[in-house]
């Protein structure tokens, strides 16, 4: 693997969360270690996720970064520094509510300081998932990590929220996405199973590049000195913005096609690797 050549050797790490640097919510020590080392370095290490920052648990934080590009780009804190901060707008948000209750939807409303539901959505993920994830202690930890986080309120037309996570829908989330117009778009959910209903829902023109470039500009960095790693759809933009992109094994086809680098996925240690073959751990 070669770096571009740029003014300055430092760079920007980002790393993506579910696939990339944990694998259902457990992270490889190997992780934890390259991420230090880089650091040690001189780099800049961030998570850059689709969670927002309610749903990361201390174990995921762990290894210390620099950052988190939250809520797939919603919401952006450098050090102690918040540089974005991105809810619905109000209208937009209860145009959303009505509609995704219109459609029986089971959801999350995410902010940065908590992640919110109604009881009965809860309780329906408590009840559906242990059944699932039966065959996985890691799976089943991160269940529990999820639903404790939740805030548990009936009446959610007061949340001011960046991005809306649903568990079930009595119609697919991209047909009740067009009931509520383009300033909204969607994702599938990472769980084939829960259905076309299950996906998250987000503001059509925030993406994690967006938060990734706030950070560029807050550092005067070039994207040169961007490094990311993904796996999912909602890395898409992340890996098209960075200078070298780095793609974990079994990605879709659209992610593999762009990338710079692949890399072997967590339960393989893949970023320790990755960050070796890269030079990040060199000081």
């Amino acid at each position: 693997m070669t770096i571009p050549a740029v003014a300055s050797s430092r760079r920007a790490v980002f790393l993506d969360v579910d696939g990339t640097y944990a694998h259902h919510g457990a992270v490889p020590d190997a992780h934890v270690d390259a991420v230090r080392r880089a650091r040690r370095a001189g780099h800049l290490v961030l998570l850059c996720t689709g969670r927002p920052l309610s749903l990361l648990p201390d174990h995921l934080t762990a290894a210390g970064f620099d950052g988190y590009v939250a809520g797939a780009g919603a919401y952006v804190v450098l050090g102690d520094e918040v540089l974005v901060d991105t809810r619905f707008p109000a209208a937009l948000a209860a145009r959303a509510i009505e509609a995704l209750d219109a459609h029986g939807a089971l959801y999350f409303l995410e902010a940065p300081d908590a992640t919110h539901a109604r009881p009965a959505t809860i309780d329906a993920m408590s009840a559906y998932l242990p059944r699932r994830d039966a065959r996985s202690d890691g799976e089943e930890r991160g269940r529990r990590a999820v639903t404790s986080a939740l805030r548990p309120s009936e009446d959610l037309s007061g949340v001011a929220f960046g991005k809306i996570t649903s568990f079930h829908a009595e119609a697919p989330l991209v047909e009740i996405a067009r009931t509520i117009g383009p300033e909204v778009a969607v994702i599938p959910s990472s769980i084939p199973d829960l259905g076309p209903g299950a996906g998250e829902m987000f503001l059509a023109d925030v993406h994690k590049a967006v938060g990734i470039a706030a950070v560029v500009e807050r550092l005067g960095l070039a994207r040169e000195q961007v490094v990311a790693f993904g796996d999912g759809p909602n890395d898409l933009e992340m890996l098209e913005y960075a200078g070298v992109s780095v793609a974990i094994e079994g990605s879709a086809p659209a992610l593999l096609a762009l990338a710079d680098h692949v890399a072997a996925s967590p339960e393989r240690s893949g970023l320790a690797a990755a960050f070796a073959d890269l030079g990040l751990l060199d000081g």
